[in-house]
């Protein structure tokens, strides 16, 4: 009789799927509406759980706000940075890896050795390779100094000498994953097309324009989509490059901003972090959703 109720009224996959749900909903949709809530919550005070108003005053504090523009002008600058060239460099790199049989193996292993390392050491790399100090001024200007060119502090120097390394550390980071991605999908493809069009004499460059490209598409939008959320959400990388103080360096992101409202330098406005929270919610939601738009047409 229990077995037929379960049956008849969907009880059984509700009952797999009602662990699932109780986690997502105590630990993300509960959260996210607190958040929310905060964010209206004019001068709230999380020791004494008090405030003196609502309102919108938290979002347009925070619109105003020079060091949250800051931090919108750098995440912005590093999604439209680095986006494009990793997920382009790993269709590059990836479409070698399948044309070479030999070490073939070897090569996708040392291509992926920067994923499985931790993002923290490879920041504390990259900052001894480009940081100027007292004794060295760091491999990378001793390079740059060997060519005959000038020397730059990329740690503590000019803005786009600073954003340079962050771009090329976070291409450096996410590019691992996006080769074993579209590496897989490119081996996915049914080797019968490539056969049938080899016999009709066609080009490598139509090859792959007119069948690998269209047949891992899937793969590479949901790499860009992927890409888009994980730059936007961007904040360790920063701090093993430039340090906890990402303010005065002008390197501060989204992500930072909401942490230096509730625990840096600026700490104990929950409010004004709820409300930055809130923002970079409703942006990367809207590019998510333009992003999953053109998939459908794309992939249609």
């Amino acid at each position: 009789m229990i077995k037929k109720l379960l049956r008849n009224h969907n009880l059984k996959g509700w009952l797999y799927l009602l662990p699932a749900i109780l986690f997502l909903g105590v630990f993300m949709v509960y959260p996210l509406v607190d958040v929310f809530v905060y964010s209206f919550e004019e001068g709230y005070n999380s020791a004494s759980q008090t405030y003196f108003g609502t309102g919108t005053y938290n979002f347009s504090y925070v619109l105003h706000d020079p060091y949250f523009l800051q931090a919108v002008k750098n995440t912005l600058l590093l999604v439209m940075i680095t986006v494009p060239l990793s997920t382009g460099l790993a269709l590059l790199i990836s479409l070698g890896l399948t044309s070479i049989v030999r070490l073939r193996g070897a090569l996708q292993t040392i291509f992926f050795l920067p994923y499985v390392t931790n993002t923290l050491a490879v920041g504390l790399v990259f900052m001894i390779l480009f940081k100027k100090t007292a004794y060295s001024d760091g491999l990378i200007n001793l390079l740059i100094s060997f060519f005959g060119g000038n020397t730059v502090d990329f740690i503590e120097g000019p803005y786009w000498a600073k954003m340079f390394v962050l771009c090329f550390y976070t291409v450096w980071v996410v590019l691992p994953f996006k080769i074993l991605i579209l590496t897989s999908a490119m081996a996915s493809v049914n080797p019968v097309y490539y056969s049938a069009a080899r016999v009709d004499g066609t080009s490598r460059f139509r090859i792959f324009a007119r069948i690998t490209l269209p047949m891992i598409s899937p793969m590479i939008f949901y790499l860009v989509i992927t890409g888009f959320i994980g730059a936007f959400k961007a904040y360790s990388d920063v701090v093993a490059l430039f340090g906890t103080n990402l303010n005065a360096a002008e390197m501060n992101t989204i992500v930072g901003y909401v942490y230096d409202m509730l625990y840096g330098d600026s700490g104990g406005y929950p409010s004004y972090a709820s409300a930055a929270a809130i923002l970079l919610f409703a942006i990367v939601l809207t590019i998510t959703c333009v992003n999953l738009l053109m998939t459908r047409r794309k992939t249609l």
